[in-house]
């Protein structure tokens, strides 16, 4: 989960919503807020709510305009820094604006080197063009679809695609193994590209095939992180309302990569393993669950890639199966590139 779901909380009360919520990691977005930037501070809660740092969001909020200093690169690289200090693997990261020219101008050289020298995966988030008149103009430099740019690794947000006017199973199969990271979330899908408000609904509250999306990549052994970035803000400040709609998108996101077996949920106060919510059911090392949070389940198990559609049959809270479709019933046309493989989807 990131820290921004729960945005303006405090960054340990994002680490709380999270274990209460059933998420197995949090992704943290880096802001003005020490709490974010701080490797001491996010240790800390990391060890007191028994969930790892997953990801490092570098800050690109208007409120973080001075979060790790002013120049782009120096930000960057800090966010990296800090990602390999937590033991965090990746960092997400958005393209340039067009009038930060020298950073924009180096941007796919500069991605590079600071993954090289730090070993974090930089992760180059899909943005959108800006409505101006009848106009859809891009503001990002060397553009706002990672596909389009020779980067390593890319990030798929579906609310971000939705605004663009883009399927997100399409933009997935255009970034193929670039893949490395999604932002789990929905969004109205534009017919005029920057005409939409960025909305990051809850998984199925919009258009998106967010299901077939993430049905594909548990059956094509996708290893990546899965990281919800929902905003709860339009709940209001009630906790419940916060935490209703967290556990739905965590249960979304269980149906449709796969579910925990109960029998085999660890006793009451029983240590265990916290697992990357990932298509390919990655573990972390084991941290021991805090005695007050009563966790609803944990988190979904491994694929069995033995199996070879069992991955994508997922059980809800009632003991009823479902089988995904792999491509919307309306999408007609063949897609082409698999995110794992490079075969066509069907």
């Amino acid at each position: 989960m990131s820290t921004s779901c729960v945005f303006p909380m405090s960054t340990d009360e994002a680490f709380r919503l999270a274990r209460l919520t059933g998420f197995d990691g949090v992704e943290v977005m880096v802001t003005a807020d020490r709490g974010t930037r701080r490797a001491d501070l996010l240790r800390a809660s990391s060890a007191r709510w028994g969930l790892p740092v997953l990801s490092v969001h570098a800050p690109v909020l208007p409120i973080a305009h001075f979060a790790f200093g002013r120049d782009q690169r120096d930000k960057l690289l800090r966010s990296a820094e800090l990602a390999a200090d937590l033991g965090a693997s990746t960092v997400v990261v958005h393209p340039p604006f067009l009038w930060q020219r020298r950073y924009s101008a180096g941007f796919v050289e500069t991605v590079r080197k600071i993954a090289g020298s730090t070993g974090v995966t930089l992760a180059v988030e899909n943005m959108f063009p800006l409505r101006v008149g009848p106009l859809g103009v891009d503001v990002h430099r060397p553009g706002h679809d990672p596909s389009g740019i020779d980067v390593d690794a890319a990030t798929l947000d579906f609310s971000h695609a939705a605004v663009a006017g883009r399927d997100a199973l399409d933009l997935a199969l255009a970034l193929g193994p670039r893949l490395r990271h999604v932002h789990l979330t929905d969004g109205l899908v534009s017919q005029r590209p920057g005409g939409l408000h960025d909305s990051h609904l809850v998984p199925g509250d919009g258009t998106q095939p967010v299901a077939e999306v993430l049905t594909h990549l548990a059956r094509s052994g996708w290893s990546g992180s899965i990281v919800a970035e929902v905003h709860t803000g339009t709940a209001g400040r009630a906790e419940e309302a916060r935490v209703e709609q967290l556990r739905r998108t965590v249960a979304f996101a269980r149906r449709h990569l796969g579910s925990a077996d109960p029998a085999s949920a660890p006793a009451p106060g029983q240590s265990t393993s916290t697992v990357a919510t990932t298509a390919s059911g990655t573990a972390t090392t084991a941290m021991p669950r805090p005695a007050s949070m009563n966790r609803p389940q944990d988190t979904s198990t491994p694929i069995d890639e033995s199996r070879e559609c069992q991955s994508s049959v997922a059980s809800d809270a009632h003991g009823v199966t479902r089988q995904p479709m792999l491509t919307p019933i309306s999408t007609a046309t063949r897609r082409s590139g698999d995110p794992a493989t490079g075969s066509s989807a069907r």
